[in-house]
């Protein structure tokens, strides 16, 4: 028998487009590993999609891809709890609830808000309150750490706040959860030298064609400098490269750079076939359950009923220690 799960992990990615490679070591890779050491909760925010995505055929396409992407990549129904958002719609009313203790000066501050908006997104509730969504998200399954990259961490800290300004009113009814910050996989670079992400148009796919992906590679930015000079490895193709590389293979890939001769276009080349090589199974996997779309919701269906029967106990112990449960 395996030992006691000795804590309760939970994680949410948006289906706001095609996977990459920055979603996958950022997050994705980081929570295939939980599911075998911690209780992991793992669902997909199609709620948190609807502040950007208004195309309701494109929300329901990416909710299902985005499925076929955690299962292909090694998600196991079994051993975590997987679920889409919407199919647990206890969620809005504990965000309703936790609204009353999230002031305005809190949500103000939130920075992810304000980038939003300089990047040109039509600013409306849904952007402004995600926070509020995000704690919901968190506390509503006793969550005792929360994978984040470096640009939610705020966020984090705000569900923190919450929680904490809701015991202080209640006495303790949730749980405050930590953060788990991974340092090396934090900020995967786009081909851009920018963070990897779909809205700066930067991204490497994971489940597109061989040829779509080679072509993206071979766009990463590089410099001049000459053939026999060393080689600047403070660079998104340096950087990517070794997200594919053990210990003694960064160390010779940086020994490569610093020596004459390296030719950018090889080590692309290079690059491509680790990406090709690396996700090749997966690639499978995938086509598979995107033929099989009866499958995927089974599964779905069968996250989503463990994840209510968590649900509707924390919730229920938030309403009483509220006052809503009135008798």
């Amino acid at each position: 028998m395996s030992d006691k799960k000795q804590s309760r992990v939970l994680s949410g990615i948006q289906p706001s487009g095609t996977l990459h490679l920055g979603n996958y070591f950022g997050m994705m890779s980081r929570m295939i590993k939980y599911q075998e050491e911690s209780e992991l909760f793992c669902f997909i925010a199609n709620y948190h999609a609807l502040t950007t995505v208004p195309d309701s055929e494109m929300l329901i396409s990416n909710t299902f891809n985005a499925a076929c992407d955690f299962l292909a990549l090694g998600l196991d129904p079994e051993k975590s709890t997987f679920w889409v958002q919407s199919d647990v719609p206890q969620v809005t009313e504990l965000t309703w609830m936790l609204s009353s203790h999230a002031s305005i000066g809190l949500m103000d501050r939130a920075t992810s808000y304000k980038d939003k908006i300089a990047r040109g997104i039509k600013p409306n509730m849904g952007l402004y309150s995600y926070p509020v969504l995000m704690a919901a998200d968190i506390l509503l399954f006793d969550s005792q750490i929360v994978p984040v990259g470096k640009d939610q961490k705020q966020h984090l800290e705000m569900t923190r706040d919450i929680a904490i300004r809701f015991n202080n009113t209640f006495g303790e009814t949730l749980i405050v959860p930590e953060s788990d910050i991974e340092e090396r996989t934090q900020l995967v670079p786009g081909i851009d030298g920018q963070k990897m992400s779909k809205s700066y148009g930067n991204t490497i796919p994971i489940f597109d064609t061989e040829k779509k992906i080679r072509k993206k590679i071979m766009k990463i930015i590089t410099d001049t400098t000459d053939i026999d000079e060393p080689k600047d490895k403070d660079t998104p193709l340096f950087q990517l490269y070794c997200l594919f590389l053990d210990e003694a293979g960064q160390k010779e890939l940086s020994n490569r750079y610093d020596g004459k001769g390296l030719q950018y276009g090889i080590v692309k080349q290079e690059l491509f076939e680790k990406v090709m090589d690396h996700f090749g199974p997966f690639r499978e996997k995938r086509d598979q359950l995107s033929s099989n779309p009866s499958h995927v919701y089974e599964v779905l269906n069968f996250g989503a009923e463990k994840a209510r029967k968590v649900a509707d106990k924390v919730l229920d112990r938030v309403r009483s220690a509220a006052g809503v449960n009135y008798h």
